[in-house]
């Protein structure tokens, strides 16, 4: 099937969508790893989200702009202030999850559990609806897409889970769409924002987010993002923290991948800020006439 071009589903005289998004968890909430599974092991490290928190939310005033924060349940538990914060500088709330585990590692029971203790905490704390969802890692793979439809009976509207290639947790290299695109299901659509990817001799890759966005250089980077109709920015606060603790059990490669990078990340969000349009989640559903997009129809 060939790729929509973002014209064709945009209201108005635009085809550009950068959308700028944000998983607050904290610097230990390292997926696939012993050390840092699970909530007995995250209290023998001292947190550092409160202010990393607020150096991204001083960096969106500097710009003017609003952000989708995508929060775990575990820090509206341990750190309603900082949702308060989030919501009352006026950014939208997503859930992304209660307890930071792969949803693959999850049975239908465990998942659904989890969602809706995170989407009442999250709720509570705040006092908004939330409708929106990102799955940690992006755990959501073929093998375990009846999440999709649980994300729906919980109220779930638009959700930013899938990872259009392959990844270390999993991936759906054979989605059939890199920009946003509806899946249908037995229990109603879902609005999906995909990760974007590019394209070398055939070969997809992310480069918009994370530990990807770390890696390049900003001059490449600002080239892919300016070739790309659709971009899905996302960022954690512990990729500007150069100063966090560094794990002792990682290996070579994993500690290659959460480190590297993270002095430049910030000045490299800036440039990318300053020479770019970027709107939230929720302006982006706005914008995108639903209608015209591809429909996916979910078989598991």
């Amino acid at each position: 099937m060939m790729l929509q071009s973002l014209r064709e589903m945009v209201i108005g005289s635009s085809s550009i969508m950068n959308v700028l998004t944000f998983d607050i968890e904290d610097w230990f909430h390292l997926l696939d790893h012993p050390s840092t599974k699970t909530e007995k092991q995250w209290a023998n490290f001292p947190s550092r989200l409160d202010q990393n928190t607020d150096k991204i939310l001083e960096l969106l005033s500097d710009f003017n702009l609003k952000a989708t924060f995508f929060c775990l349940g575990w820090v509206a538990k341990q750190y309603p202030n900082i949702i308060r914060r989030i919501a009352d500088s006026g950014h939208e709330l997503g859930c992304h999850s209660n307890m930071h585990q792969l949803v693959y590692e999850q049975t239908p029971a465990e998942f659904k559990t989890d969602l809706k203790e995170a989407l009442q905490r999250l709720g509570d704390v705040s006092g908004k609806k939330i409708d929106c969802y990102r799955a940690p890692g992006f755990s959501i793979t073929h093998e375990n897409m009846w999440a999709i439809e649980e994300l729906i009976a919980h109220g779930i509207k638009i959700d930013c889970s899938i990872f259009p290639a392959s990844r270390a947790h999993g991936g759906l290299p054979n989605f059939h769409s890199s920009r946003p695109c509806k899946i249908q299901t037995a229990s109603g659509i879902l609005k999906e924002f995909p990760l974007n990817t590019a394209s070398v001799l055939g070969k997809k890759f992310v480069f918009s987010g994370g530990g990807y966005f770390r890696f390049f250089p900003i001059s490449l980077l600002k080239i892919l993002i300016k070739n790309s109709d659709y971009n899905m920015l996302y960022f954690h606060p512990r990729d500007f923290d150069p100063d966090q603790p560094v794990l002792p059990d990682l290996k070579f490669v994993r500690k290659f991948k959460s480190y590297y990078g993270l002095r430049r990340c910030e000045a490299k969000l800036r440039d990318v800020l300053k020479n770019h349009n970027v709107i939230d989640l929720h302006k982006a559903d706005e914008l995108i006439n639903w209608q015209s997009v591809q429909t996916h129809l979910l078989k598991h």
